[in-house]
């Protein structure tokens, strides 16, 4: 396992890597990320909740694959620590 900090799932739900299908994902492996920004959406009940950056960092993994059920506390993206 990597260590690092888990961004985990606020919520059941689909996640998104991507803002529409033929848009390019949020974050790939090696991105820096800033504090707020957005590194997928969990899609609940039809409505889009963007999952954020808790603070700056390197995605170290996607967890998840795009359109990927979720559930509660479920890792998303992991940062490097």
């Amino acid at each position: 396992a990597k260590a690092g900090e888990e961004v985990k799932s606020p919520m059941v739900g689909t996640a998104y890597l991507r803002p529409s299908p033929e848009a390019q994902v949020f974050v790939q492996v090696g991105d820096k990320v800033k504090k707020g920004q957005t590194l997928l959406i969990v899609e609940a009940m039809k409505t889009m909740n963007p999952i954020q950056s808790p603070r700056d960092g390197v995605v170290a993994e996607v967890v998840v694959g795009d359109a990927q059920p979720v559930e509660f506390g479920e890792p998303l993206v992991l940062l490097e620590a």
